[in-house]
């Protein structure tokens, strides 16, 4: 019997109506820009299914990568 590894999970919440969801990995896009101002991740809200984008921090970058969550480069090297 081989075991499946189950998707990461993370939890998430709406600036918009609100709502806090546990979503799987692959609901997730990673946007990596040319500075930390710039570089943020995005998913469908749930609840309202508004596009959420928020700002992706060290750890948060981590932890989707880590996790296999697509990832988009906005810059091309100088």
């Amino acid at each position: 019997m081989s075991a499946v590894a189950s998707p990461r999970r993370f939890r998430a919440s709406c600036p918009d109506c609100r709502s806090t969801a546990e979503l799987d990995a692959r609901a997730f896009r990673l946007a990596l820009g040319r500075t930390k101002e710039r570089t943020f991740y995005s998913f469908t809200c749930p609840a309202c299914g508004v596009a959420v984008r928020k700002h992706a921090g060290d750890r948060i970058i981590a932890a989707l990568t880590g996790a296999g969550v697509p990832t988009m480069r906005l810059h091309v090297g100088a």
